[in-house]
């Protein structure tokens, strides 16, 4: 397999089956992902949970031969449901899970993948006693940059990994927020949301097994009562050390790092500019705005399914610019895959000719990975204890910044070495 095919492609075909999914929670979050859902031809999108009944209706209408149900518990109930995908809000996500493991579902949860260690621990008990499998998905990890640098670090081209910077500027914070959004204890804020992200990276490129945190976190707008900043150093057991950080305020863009950049990404500056004004004079009609880019919304399509958007250029987004420094040179994102600065000089992976940088070919790859692991019986990198590990991190980047200390890890995962074996360069 090379580095511009999807996992799915190989083999003699004669095996290959629809697999059937259920979401719990079709939200903003689930809604951004059906593009890569309804692009997968070996996943029949076919039942969805929602207590919006908007919503629900919204899901009827793009997929007629759906079954819609109001509760998770119903859903699970289904037997045509094979494996679900858990969008609901964050504070459902272990029960949501359990639920499903229970009915004997496979599992893909959205991050964070829960809002304490009891309650992944709880999520990997209840798939192991089921026998399904549970996979923590939805971060940027499994993009084809990041697997490619990480193809790039094991090859020794540029020699040992020593580093990584990764860099986020975003206007998160200004993105429409419901109450249990703005809650911290509810799994609000920047640190849940968006920190498994650039956690989940890390790991992969750095083998797995983070030693300690130290971090800052900030709440700095009046408008939200949660944080939209952070910054931490994550130090691995062999002493790598990681700088990660992201701010959601939306001021400077981190898609004005790169030449080819922009000052857009959910809003332009004008609209930033506006939506500020609404949210200083309380005018804003959030709940409106949440719904205009959920499924059937008025701004879904331009938001999650834009015209030509599988030929966009790569620009840093939530996930931010990473850097990685090795002995022997350096990786970064291009716009079309990823530089390699060596002793020779500078090239480029390109990663665009059968699997665009942008688009819904890039958010597959979880898709991927849970249907080849219940089809093809392939070994699923990112479980439930991969994902407890990431939460460990973002539990302790919170811990940290509230203490002001360093936090140790002690339930850190190490990525086996076989990992992403059929995906090569």
């Amino acid at each position: 397999m090379t580095a511009t095919e999807g996992r799915v492609r190989y083999g003699d075909g004669s095996n290959l089956r629809t697999l059937n999914l259920g979401m719990i929670g079709v939200g903003v979050g689930g809604t951004e992902m059906l593009p890569p859902m309804d692009a997968m031809d070996e996943l029949n999108v076919m039942a969805c949970a929602d207590p919006n009944p908007v919503t629900r209706g919204f899901f009827s209408e793009r997929y007629p031969e759906s079954h819609v149900y109001e509760t998770a518990e119903e859903m699970c109930a289904d037997p045509d449901v094979e494996v679900v995908w858990i969008s609901s809000p964050n504070r459902f996500h272990a029960e949501h899970a359990i639920t499903a493991a229970k009915h004997g579902k496979h599992i893909v949860v959205e991050k964070p993948m829960a809002l304490s260690m009891q309650q992944a621990e709880e999520m990997v008990e209840a798939a192991e006693k089921a026998g399904v499998y549970l996979l923590a998905g939805h971060t940027r990890s499994f993009t084809l940059p990041i697997r490619t640098m990480r193809k790039v670090i094991q090859s020794g081209e540029v020699g040992a990994l020593r580093s990584m910077t990764l860099l986020a500027y975003t206007d998160w914070m200004l993105r429409p927020r419901t109450a249990d959004e703005q809650d911290v204890s509810q799994g609000g804020g920047m640190v849940y949301r968006q920190g498994p992200h650039q956690i989940d990276t890390v790991r992969v490129l750095g083998g797995g097994m983070l030693r300690s945190v130290r971090a800052y976190a900030g709440q700095w707008m009046p408008e939200r009562p949660i944080p939209g900043y952070y910054t931490a150093f994550l130090e691995f057991e062999d002493g790598t050390p990681v700088t990660i950080t992201h701010n959601g305020y939306g001021y400077f863009m981190g898609s004005e790092m790169v030449l080819w950049g922009h000052p857009n990404q959910r809003y332009t500056p004008e609209e930033r500019v506006e939506v500020r004004r609404q949210m200083r004079d309380r005018t804003r009609d959030e709940e409106q705005d949440k719904q205009d880019i959920r499924i059937g919304g008025s701004k879904e399509r331009t938001v999650f399914r834009p015209a030509h958007s599988d030929r966009v250029a790569w620009v840093p987004e939530d996930l931010g610019l990473v850097i990685v420094s090795c002995e022997r040179g350096d990786l970064k994102h291009s716009a079309n895959g990823v530089y390699v600065y060596n002793d020779e000089g500078q090239r480029e992976i390109d990663l665009t000719p059968d699997r665009f940088m942008g688009g819904a070919g890039q958010r597959r790859a979880e898709l991927e990975e849970i249907y080849d692991a219940i089809v093809f019986n392939k070994p699923l990198w990112h479980d439930g204890r991969w994902g407890m590990a990431t939460l460990e991190v973002v539990l302790a980047i919170i811990e940290s910044a509230r203490e002001r200390k360093e936090v140790r890890l002690t339930h850190q995962k190490a990525l086996p070495d076989d990992y992403d074996a059929e995906f090569t360069l």
